[in-house]
């Protein structure tokens, strides 16, 4: 159905389209991950892993709207949720790292 809608959408207002609001993210691992838009705010679940080296916190549409973190364990579970991830590297990452240390060891 989408494709067939898109189809409908001049090329240069589709390109617009999918420049401010991508299906997917470029993870700083080289990861394509997919982005949800079935809420009230975009939302990325992602290993937090494949954030690493990130400082800035990811969204769309020119920066204006944030995304929504869905930070992962190594097993796909769910760790935490945020909209501010400069401030979770600064604050809970030391904890969520411990946890995960111990039931995820190397």
């Amino acid at each position: 159905v989408s494709a067939g809608l898109a189809s409908l959408v001049p090329h240069d207002l589709q390109r617009r389209i999918d420049t401010l609001a991508p299906t997917h993210f470029d993870a700083p691992s080289g990861s394509h991950v997919p982005i949800r838009y079935d809420g009230e705010w975009p939302v990325l679940a992602i290993r937090v892993q494949e954030l690493f080296g990130l400082d800035r916190h990811p969204s769309i549409a020119n920066g204006a709207v944030p995304l929504t973190l869905e930070l992962l364990s190594p097993a796909h579970r769910p760790i935490q949720t945020t909209r501010d991830l400069p401030g979770f590297w600064r604050g809970s990452w030391a904890d969520v790292r411990a946890d995960m240390r111990g039931r995820y060891p190397k």
